[in-house]
């Protein structure tokens, strides 16, 4: 079963067509995250984009454009991730909201309610467990 990892270093580094070796790859291939993949970069950015406005072309047509657009180079960046707002993650809690609920009235919440909420939700444990 072919990466990830595979089709981008294929069409970054390498510039060996993996659907000539075995046909039964396109299948695997999954052109809107490698255009996502190559996104993050200057130089392959518009290759990438041009493929997601072309995306009813069959995949072999898409992945032979980008082996044959795409300059040979080493390209790697971390996936980005959405990053997990605990406040939220408080509000969701102590009230019950939904995530969009919670980012809507996020705005609203001081920094003494959020502590007094993040203490209200404070769970046992060793952090928990004041020495006096």
């Amino acid at each position: 079963m072919m990466e990830l990892k595979d089709w981008l270093n294929s069409i970054n580094q390498n510039k060996k067509n993996l659907i000539v070796e075995d046909p039964l790859h396109e299948k695997a291939y999954l052109p809107f995250i490698v255009n996502k993949c190559l996104s993050y970069f200057p130089d392959t950015l518009f290759a990438a984009n041009q493929m997601n406005f072309n995306s009813f072309l069959d995949k072999r047509m898409q992945y032979e454009y980008l082996l044959c657009k795409v300059n040979k180079k080493s390209r790697f960046s971390k996936w980005h991730k959405l990053e997990e707002n605990q406040k939220i993650e408080n509000i969701k809690q102590y009230y019950g909201y939904s995530t969009q609920k919670a980012k809507q009235v996020a705005h609203l919440i001081t920094e003494g309610q959020e502590k007094i909420i993040a203490a209200a939700l404070q769970k046992g444990g060793q952090k928990s467990i004041k020495h006096k």
